[in-house]
């Protein structure tokens, strides 16, 4: 096969790593990739959201599977574009994008199709959305409704804080056209859970469970970014809790889809809160997460390139074969993410990461004239380790990132670790 990877982060290196270790793959291209995707592929000077140039691309080199990372060019309707010309391409379509392109839709849909949320309402009135989230008990959640970069989310410690959410998205539109109209709904309390479905249309097989680590600093404290470490699976997950989100989630999305004429293809992730009553729906992503799947792909046995082209081709096997054991993901950001942070400094220590049991997953990355690798994003490298527990699995992770050396570089030193210390074993 001839494979195309659409994106530029540690998600896009990741899938293109599991992609390259099938024997089926004879060409593997990225699009438009980083210094860690160069060593493994081909990159392309091709940017993510320049559907008809990766349309052009994929025609001219006939490619056998394209798989898109990013939710930007599947809220674009690359798959639709792709599939109108006759070229398979893992993800939804623009149709099914929409669960994660607009918060009030994904909403709406989970209230008609009765799958558990938050209770909510959805305003294009600041002064409206304001007397909505004063009617409900601190602290509450506000909700840019459309696409911000995993930032679009606001947890309200008090009615005050909730009113300068609300005029930020609304009336300063910090995050552009996203935040013309809201969601504010009520608080959810539990434990935060990510399941990842790969659906082709009609099924779907679940991955292992995961669990992001959101916040800037060790503690939960800091600022929101886009995830600064993930383990898998989440130990007290069993198979049961992995069959009640099946249940209760998974095929009414399907169903629900299906019914609407639309029917959802590609990785439907559901971020659920894990309450007293069970999972509730946070949100929807329509594509992998990041850095989930860092943590995911290391965990996947047999031919996963086989394995999308199976399931964009609506023949999604009945279950993903998955090897025993746990991994665990830690990023390596750059001083001063998420906000500012410098660029273009050089990292070393990258040859002594690797193995058997450990992958270093370039995220912000570039390759220098000079052939150096420097940084170029606040999220520089996500470091995975894999092991017979959660506990060596961290180790692994850990002992990788030690080697990382850049000016400024800082990581969490506790991802895992409450689930290691509940651990008496």
């Amino acid at each position: 096969m001839k494979v195309l990877v659409v994106g530029s982060g540690g998600r896009e290196h990741a899938l293109a790593w599991a992609i390259a270790r099938s024997g089926a793959v004879e060409a593997l291209y990225v699009a438009p990739g980083n210094a860690g995707t160069a060593g493994i592929a081909h990159n392309l000077d091709i940017a993510a959201t320049d559907v008809d140039a990766l349309y052009g691309f994929a025609r001219e080199h006939r490619i056998d599977l394209t798989v898109v990372g990013p939710e930007a060019p599947l809220n674009a309707g690359i798959v639709d574009r792709f599939r109108a010309g006759g070229l398979v391409c893992y993800g939804p379509t623009a149709a099914g994008a929409r669960l994660e392109g607009s918060k009030a839709f994904a909403k709406e849909f989970m209230l008609r199709h009765g799958i558990p949320t938050a209770a909510f309402a959805v305003f294009d009135d600041p002064a409206a959305a304001k007397s909505f989230a004063r009617s409900l008990a601190a602290p509450l959640v506000i909700k840019a409704d459309g696409l911000a970069a995993g930032k679009g989310v606001i947890i309200a410690q008090d009615h005050e804080e909730a009113d300068r959410a609300i005029d930020g998205m609304m009336v300063e539109k910090q995050f552009g056209a996203s935040g013309g109209r809201v969601v504010v709904e009520e608080f959810l309390a539990g434990e935060e859970v990510s399941v990842h479905a790969m659906c082709d249309g009609a099924r779907a097989v679940l991955l292992p469970s995961s669990q992001d680590h959101k916040r800037a600093f060790d503690g939960d404290a800091g600022p929101n970014t886009g995830g600064m470490g993930a383990i898998a699976p989440v130990p007290w997950m069993t198979p049961e809790h992995l069959a009640l989100v099946r249940r209760t989630v998974i095929e009414p999305v399907l169903e629900g889809m299906i019914a609407a004429g639309t029917p959802f293809t590609g990785t439907l992730y559901a971020g659920l809160m894990w309450t007293a009553d069970g999972p509730k729906v946070l949100e929807f992503n329509t594509r992998f997460g990041d850095p989930e799947t860092e943590v995911l792909m290391p965990l996947l046995a047999g031919d996963v390139a086989a394995l999308f082209l199976a399931a964009a081709s609506g023949r999604l096997p009945d279950e993903v074969p998955t090897r025993p054991g746990a991994a665990a993901t830690v990023v390596v950001a750059s001083r001063g993410y998420p906000e500012n942070y410098r660029k273009g400094l050089p990292i070393g220590g990258l040859d002594a990461i690797g193995g058997d049991d450990c992958a270093v997953f370039h995220a912000g990355t570039r390759r220098a004239p000079d052939g150096t690798v420097v940084t170029a994003g606040g999220r520089v490298l996500a470091v995975t380790g894999w092991a017979g527990d959660l506990r060596g699995a961290l180790r692994v992770a850990y002992d990788g990132v030690a080697r990382v050396q850049f000016d400024g570089a800082f990581w969490r030193s506790d991802i895992g670790r409450r689930h290691v210390a509940a651990d008496k074993t």
